[in-house]
């Protein structure tokens, strides 16, 4: 049924509760996973020095590395661990701003399903939904999963 779904990770709890229900439908459906860390550098204009920026910047990419690699741990230990076929994971890193660069990718990449946190590092309990998960929700082109 499923042939691409995107997995926007921030490293959050969310995140990876997201990630353990996109690996077992891939798995089952044989699906390739594509997981994405939009580094958000929306965020970073108006910072008063570019030394700054490009410092922050670089943290980021450090952090969106690690939670890249703790999806492709997951992934391994619960193909280990459960009966799931072989999935193919691609990681990818992205700059700009996370609801945008999510709802291109889905159409660059011809996305059949995006599984993602209803919130992300950065959010607040309080609300039902993220406001990039609510963005993705309003205006991707494919189901999504929100998962909390």
């Amino acid at each position: 049924m499923y042939q691409k779904i995107l997995l926007p990770t921030d490293g959050s709890k969310y995140a990876e509760k997201a990630a353990e229900h996109a690996i077992w439908i891939a798995g089952q459906s044989g699906a390739d996973v594509i997981a994405l860390n939009v580094v958000d550098t929306s965020s970073l204009v108006g910072l008063p020095a570019e030394d700054l920026t490009v410092r922050v910047t670089e943290i980021l990419k450090e952090e969106a590395k690690k939670s890249l690699d703790i999806i492709e741990e997951m992934m391994s230990e619960l193909i280990k661990t459960q009966d799931l076929k072989n999935i193919k994971l691609i990681k990818e890193s992205k700059e700009g701003s996370p609801a945008d660069v999510i709802l291109k990718t889905v159409e660059k990449e011809g996305i059949d399903l995006i599984v993602m946190g209803t919130s992300g590092k950065h959010g607040l309990d309080r609300f039902l939904l993220g406001s990039v998960t609510e963005k993705v929700v309003r205006s991707a082109k494919c189901p999504v999963l929100a998962v909390h």
